[in-house]
């Protein structure tokens, strides 16, 4: 069992997001905005990965952001990305090395395929 911060400012989708993962026996941490998130990430509790979207209304580019932070604070987190939007070169510049984005809407199976992938990479 992982523990995942889903950082999503869209409510609805957020919510589908959790409900998926947490039926495959995960554990939820749930933020709307950088700010939340970055609250979690520097508590004491066990984080594994985090699954944000690029485009949080709190900044341009806050997943990006958030997920260069996220990855000095805890290093060895996975980061796992996501956008209604289309995904430019100079947007993917600003991933976090080894990092990959799921692009939505994305299926049950689809977002569960990449979480396997992103769990399963070594430390």
């Amino acid at each position: 069992m992982a523990v995942i911060l889903v950082v999503e400012d869209d409510v609805f989708i957020r919510e589908i997001a959790e409900m998926m993962i947490q039926d495959w026996g995960h554990q939820i941490l749930s933020a709307s905005d950088v700010d939340e998130a970055l609250t979690q990430l520097r508590a004491p509790q066990r984080i594994d990965a985090l699954f944000t979207d690029i485009y949080l209304k709190s900044a341009m580019f806050g997943g990006c952001e958030l997920a260069n932070q996220a990855i000095k604070l805890r290093p060895d987190l996975r980061v796992l990305y996501t956008t209604g939007n289309y995904v430019t070169d100079k947007m993917r510049s600003l991933f976090v090395v080894g990092t990959d984005c799921l692009r939505k809407p994305y299926t049950e199976y689809q977002l569960q395929h990449s979480f396997e992938q992103l769990l399963a990479l070594p430390n």
